[in-house]
Protein backbone atom coordinates (compact mmCIF):
# COMPACT_ATOMS: atom_id res chain seq x y z
CA UNK A 1 0.00 0.00 0.00
CA UNK A 2 1.34 3.45 -0.89
CA UNK A 3 1.67 6.44 1.43
CA UNK A 4 -1.10 8.13 -0.56
CA UNK A 5 -3.46 5.17 -0.08
CA UNK A 6 -2.72 5.01 3.66
CA UNK A 7 -3.34 8.75 4.02
CA UNK A 8 -6.66 8.58 2.16
CA UNK A 9 -7.83 5.58 4.18
CA UNK A 10 -6.94 7.42 7.42
CA UNK A 11 -9.11 10.37 6.33
CA UNK A 12 -12.00 8.05 5.51
CA UNK A 13 -11.64 6.18 8.81
CA UNK A 14 -12.06 9.50 10.59
CA UNK A 15 -15.42 10.27 8.98
CA UNK A 16 -18.41 9.89 11.29
CA UNK A 17 -21.68 8.35 10.10
CA UNK A 18 -23.62 11.05 8.27
CA UNK A 19 -20.50 13.09 7.51
CA UNK A 20 -20.04 13.75 3.80
CA UNK A 21 -16.94 15.15 2.06
CA UNK A 22 -15.87 15.61 -1.54
CA UNK A 23 -13.10 13.74 -3.32
CA UNK A 24 -11.12 16.99 -3.36
CA UNK A 25 -11.54 17.48 0.38
CA UNK A 26 -10.28 13.95 1.02
CA UNK A 27 -7.26 14.60 -1.19
CA UNK A 28 -6.54 17.87 0.64
CA UNK A 29 -6.92 16.32 4.09
CA UNK A 30 -4.69 13.43 3.04
CA UNK A 31 -1.95 15.92 2.13
CA UNK A 32 -2.35 15.53 -1.64
CA UNK A 33 -4.21 18.59 -2.95
CA UNK A 34 -5.34 18.19 -6.52
CA UNK A 35 -5.55 14.40 -6.31
CA UNK A 36 -9.34 14.11 -6.29
CA UNK A 37 -9.36 11.74 -9.27
CA UNK A 38 -6.79 9.51 -7.59
CA UNK A 39 -9.04 9.37 -4.51
CA UNK A 40 -11.91 8.25 -6.75
CA UNK A 41 -9.75 5.60 -8.39
CA UNK A 42 -8.72 4.28 -4.99
CA UNK A 43 -12.31 4.17 -3.74
CA UNK A 44 -13.42 2.20 -6.80
CA UNK A 45 -11.15 -0.65 -5.71
CA UNK A 46 -11.64 -0.56 -1.94
CA UNK A 47 -13.50 -3.08 0.16
CA UNK A 48 -16.88 -2.62 1.77
CA UNK A 49 -15.36 -1.82 5.17
CA UNK A 50 -14.13 1.54 3.80
CA UNK A 51 -16.92 4.18 4.00
CA UNK A 52 -16.68 5.13 0.30
CA UNK A 53 -20.33 6.23 0.24
CA UNK A 54 -19.48 9.29 2.37
CA UNK A 55 -17.41 10.77 -0.46
CA UNK A 56 -19.21 12.71 -3.19
CA UNK A 57 -18.31 14.84 -6.16
CA UNK A 58 -18.04 18.61 -6.17
CA UNK A 59 -21.36 20.28 -5.45
CA UNK A 60 -22.59 17.19 -3.58
CA UNK A 61 -23.10 15.05 -6.67
CA UNK A 62 -23.24 11.31 -6.02
CA UNK A 63 -20.45 9.84 -8.13
CA UNK A 64 -19.93 6.28 -6.97
CA UNK A 65 -20.28 3.50 -9.54
CA UNK A 66 -23.66 2.82 -7.97
CA UNK A 67 -25.21 6.17 -7.12
CA UNK A 68 -28.41 4.38 -6.11
CA UNK A 69 -26.58 2.28 -3.49
CA UNK A 70 -24.64 5.34 -2.34
CA UNK A 71 -27.91 7.24 -1.86
CA UNK A 72 -29.38 4.35 0.15
CA UNK A 73 -26.32 4.14 2.41
CA UNK A 74 -26.25 7.90 2.97
CA UNK A 75 -29.99 8.01 3.73
CA UNK A 76 -29.51 5.18 6.24
CA UNK A 77 -27.07 7.52 8.04
CA UNK A 78 -29.60 10.36 8.03
CA UNK A 79 -28.16 12.30 5.08
CA UNK A 80 -30.86 13.81 2.85
CA UNK A 81 -30.35 12.99 -0.83
CA UNK A 82 -32.30 14.86 -3.49
CA UNK A 83 -31.94 14.53 -7.24
CA UNK A 84 -28.69 12.59 -6.91
CA UNK A 85 -27.08 15.20 -4.66
CA UNK A 86 -26.42 15.89 -1.00
CA UNK A 87 -26.17 19.27 0.69
CA UNK A 88 -22.65 20.53 1.25
CA UNK A 89 -21.84 23.55 3.35
CA UNK A 90 -25.40 24.14 4.51
CA UNK A 91 -27.13 25.17 1.28
CA UNK A 92 -29.84 22.93 -0.18
CA UNK A 93 -29.10 20.86 -3.29
CA UNK A 94 -29.72 22.84 -6.45
CA UNK A 95 -29.10 26.19 -4.72
CA UNK A 96 -25.34 26.27 -5.20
Amino acid sequence: MTDFERAVLRVLAGLAPGEVVTYGEVADQAGHPGAARAVGALLRRTTEDVPWWRVVGAGGLLRAPSARLQAELLRAEGVPVRDGRVTLGGSPPGNR
